[in-house]
């Protein structure tokens, strides 16, 4: 039996901290049909959060109907947070009983609801209530099944970055050779970004700070570029194969100067800036390909999933907040002077 009432974060608009709130009386999800409820045990923190409270998508003002990744109208108050480990409790019409009890991660890039297709894909924690609660429900294909060791704060690491990551890299076709450059690489998607190349063979430089190399070149990086060099000078022009890129801003033509001839550029961030500016030539005299990935590909959390269940790849926990002390673990996140993701536990 569900408890009628929960403990939860609620988003009630666009702005700073205090449009987070905190709730002891959120109304328990029930599952319907084709769905489960997730008893939610941690939570990570994402740039997504914190660009949908600030209103960073929207095209205009914080007030236009586009402040929201997919572009539609927020709904608020909207229980935010996409990264989700927990396990199931209860089960909708048409899911097997028998996974009541399955510990899970919750594939955030949804393209149904209570089993019907959406039209654009929902996001979870965006266009649906996500984890930020004690309970959440979830189409059941959404709801993946994961045997390991791992904490639930280290499980919960992985799904929105470590996702983001695969699917840049499954998009930009990287494979065992290729040259990657991974640029914010000490952040969730990028230090996700540096582990998941080198698992597919690839040889990572990883963009970041002198305080942060060490511990990029431990988690795989065979080189790593401090964030204010010049990339033409230390790297030379079409050196890359492959560029993943989280930054964008002012510096962003130099990372189709490094790209060879059929190089890839794949992105899936722009917290230097998202208005850029790009010369034409350099994209079609050099036959560049760009990638623009947020939702997933069809199999890339499976293929996550694997890869955590197998060992191939490591968790990186930067710090640990409880749920109710949200507003500190998103000013940390903000700081950007952690390596890995910062995660919320769900008492």
């Amino acid at each position: 039996m569900l408890p009628e009432t929960m403990n939860g974060v609620v988003l009630t608009g666009h702005g700073g901290p205090e449009v987070l709130q905190w709730r002891d009386d959120l109304e328990t999800p029930q599952a319907g049909p084709s769905q489960v409820v997730v008893r939610v045990r941690a939570a990570g923190v994402n740039n997504t959060d914190v660009n949908t409270r600030l209103a960073w998508y929207s095209k205009g003002s914080a007030d236009e109907e586009d402040a929201s990744w997919s572009g539609k109208p927020m709904e608020f108050p909207r229980i935010q947070g996409a990264d989700v480990c927990g396990e199931i409790v209860a089960v909708g019409e048409g899911v097997n009983p028998a996974r009541i009890g399955e510990r899970v991660l919750i594939e955030p890039s949804m393209a149904s609801w209570e089993g019907q297709p959406l039209d654009p894909r929902w996001y979870f924690g965006s266009e649906c209530h996500g984890g930020f609660a004690q309970y959440t429900r979830v189409d059941d294909r959404y709801a993946v099944a994961i045997n390991c060791d791992l904490s639930d704060a280290e499980l919960a690491s992985f799904p929105c970055s470590y996702s983001t990551a695969e699917n840049l890299l499954t998009r930009s076709g990287v494979t065992h050779g290729d040259r990657v450059l991974v640029t914010g690489a000490s952040g969730g998607v990028g230090s996700a970004a540096v582990q998941l190349a080198k698992a597919r063979g690839a040889h990572v430089t990883a963009v970041t700070s002198e305080a942060k190399r060490d511990l990029l070149m431990q988690l795989g990086a065979d080189r790593t570029v401090l964030r204010d060099a010049s990339l033409r000078e230390e790297l030379g022009t079409g050196s890359v194969d492959v560029v993943i890129d989280l930054v964008g801003g002012d510096a962003w033509p130099i990372l189709l100067e490094v790209l060879t001839i059929g190089g890839r550029y794949a992105t899936s961030g722009a917290i230097a800036g998202h208005e850029v500016t790009l010369d034409m030539r350099m994209l079609y005299l050099k036959d560049l390909s760009f990638f623009g990935c947020t939702a997933l590909d069809e199999g890339v959390f499976a293929a996550l999933v694997k890869r955590i269940e197998t060992g191939a790849i490591k968790p990186l926990v930067a710090q640990t907040f409880p749920l109710s002390e949200i507003n500190a673990a998103q000013e940390a996140f903000q700081r950007k002077s952690h390596v890995g993701k910062i995660v919320l536990t769900v008492d």
